[in-house]
C-alpha cells in the first residue's frame, strides 16, 4: 500500500455526507444541484445511447466535443482554441490529475492557493512533487506580487490557480490574474486553471481565463467541466486545452487513466455547448436567485455571510455571527442539532487553517433551502443560549 493513501483519513466531505444519510440531516455539505440538468441535453444522450456507437471513442475525445470546446470558449472568452487543443477527460478531477502527472517531475515545486480543492496536494505528491502554497486571506482572498516573489524557488515548476475559487466564492481580480501571468512569464512556470466554476457567475460578471493573459497561451492547461456548466455532475465529463505542445504531453497521461469518456454524453456535451446557451443563462440566474434567498434567510435569523460572487457555495462568518465555535464545531452541532450538514472552511487548507468561516450549498430547490433555514432558526436560539 502507498503510504499517501494508506495514511489518508476520510474526508470531512465524506463524513458529513454519511452523517447526513444517517440523521436524515439536509444535506448543504456536498455540492450538487437537485434540478434535473437541461432537458435537450439529456434528450440528446439519450439518443446517443441508442441511435450512435457505444465503442470505444477516439482517445483525444470526440471530434464533436473537442470542435465544440474550442467554438465554445471562443464565443464566451474570446480564446483562439483549435480542436486538436483540446483533450477530453472523464471529470475534471481527471483532467486535474493527468495534468500534475503529465508536467511534475520528482522535486518540482507546485504552487497552490489555500483554500483549495482538497486533491490538488495529494495528486501532486504522488507525482513526487513538493506543494508550496501562498495562503489567501478572507475577506478579499487576493493574490499579492509580494506573496508570489515570497513563494519563488529555483525548483518551483508549476502553480495550480482556481478561479473562480469554490471555497471562497470569489472571483480573481483583473490585478491578480496580471500579477500572476507576470509570475509565471518571470519564472517560466505553467499554470494549471482549474475553472469549471466559469459559468456560474454573479451580479453581471463574466468570467476571464489565465490563459488571455499576454503571454500566457503557451503556458497554460485550461480545465473545464460539463458537470457545473450543466448541472449534471454525475456525468464526469471535463476537458482540459492547451497549446499544441502541451495538450500532446497531456493526452499521454490521459491514455493511461481512463483512455476515454461515455461516447454518448460526449455527443451530449457537445450539443449543450452549441446549442444551449440560453439554458445555462437561465440556470446561472437561477442560482443567483438561491444565493440570494438563503443569504436573506440566514441574515433573518442573525446569522452573517460573505459575499459570494460565483460558484453554488455561500461562507458563513461564525466570528461576525457571535458563534464563539470553531467552523468543525458548528458543522457537528448544525448536523445532530439542527439537522442541516455544511462543511467547514478550514477543510480546504493543508496547513494554518481559517477556522471561523463555514460554507453552504445553495444549489437547492426553495423548499430545500426554506427548510434548512427553518431548521437552523430553531436550533439557534439553544446554541446562543450556552
Amino acid at each position: 500500500m502507498h503510504p499517501l493513501y494508506a495514511a489518508m483519513p476520510i474526508s470531512f466531505f465524506e463524513r458529513m455526507s454519511m452523517r447526513a444519510r444517517e440523521t436524515g440531516a439536509i444535506n448543504l455539505g456536498q455540492g450538487f444541484p437537485d434540478g434535473a440538468g437541461p432537458p435537450a441535453v439529456l434528450q440528446a444522450a439519450a439518443d446517443a445511447l441508442l441511435t450512435r456507437s457505444n465503442q470505444y471513442p477516439p482517445m483525444m475525445g470526440l471530434s464533436e466535443l473537442r470542435q465544440a470546446v474550442a467554438s465554445h470558449y471562443a464565443r464566451e472568452q474570446g480564446l483562439d482554441l483549435a480542436s486538436d487543443d483540446v483533450v477530453v477527460t472523464s471529470g475534471a478531477t481527471e483532467a486535474i490529475a493527468a495534468a500534475i502527472l503529465a508536467l511534475v517531475e520528482d522535486g518540482d515545486e507546485v504552487l497552490m492557493f489555500p483554500p483549495l480543492y482538497d486533491a490538488y496536494g495529494p495528486l501532486v505528491r504522488r507525482a513526487g512533487g513538493v506543494p508550496r502554497y501562498v495562503r489567501l486571506e478572507p475577506p478579499e482572498w487576493r493574490i499579492t506580487p509580494e506573496a508570489l516573489e515570497a513563494a519563488a524557488s529555483p525548483k518551483l515548476r508549476l502553480v495550480i490557480f482556481n478561479d473562480p475559487l469554490n471555497p471562497s466564492a470569489t472571483i480573481a481580480s483583473a490585478e491578480d490574474r496580471a500579477a500572476l501571468a507576470r509570475f509565471c512569464i518571470a519564472h517560466d512556470l505553467i499554470a494549471i486553471c482549474d475553472e469549471v466554476w466559469e459559468h456560474v457567475v454573479f451580479d453581471g460578471a463574466r468570467h476571464r481565463s489565465l490563459t488571455a493573459e499576454p503571454g500566457m497561451a503557451e503556458r497554460t492547461v485550461k480545465i473545464g467541466s460539463a458537470g457545473k456548466i450543466f448541472a449534471l455532475t454525475g456525468w464526469k465529463v471535463g476537458w482540459m486545452c492547451a497549446a499544441p505542445a502541451l495538450a500532446k504531453v497531456l493526452a499521454r497521461a490521459h491514455q493511461f487513466l481512463t483512455f476515454t469518456t461515455p461516447p454518448n454524453l460526449q455527443y451530449a456535451v457537445a450539443q449543450g455547448l452549441d446549442h444551449e446557451a440560453a439554458w445555462i443563462e437561465q440556470s446561472r440566474a437561477g442560482f443567483e436567485r438561491s444565493r440570494d434567498r438563503l443569504a436573506a434567510g440566514l441574515a433573518r435569523i442573525g446569522l452573517i455571510t460573505q459575499p459570494s460572487a460565483a460558484t453554488w457555495f455561500l461562507s458563513l462568518d461564525l466570528a461576525a455571527s457571535g458563534i464563539a465555535m470553531t467552523d468543525e464545531a458548528f458543522c457537528d452541532w448544525a448536523v445532530e442539532k439542527a439537522g442541516v450538514a455544511v462543511i467547514p472552511i478550514s477543510a480546504f487548507y493543508p496547513e494554518d487553517p481559517v477556522t471561523h468561516l463555514v460554507r453552504l450549498c445553495f444549489a437547492k430547490q426553495d423548499s430545500t433551502l426554506d427548510e434548512a433555514l427553518a431548521r437552523l432558526g430553531r436550533a439557534l436560539p439553544n446554541l446562543r443560549a450556552q
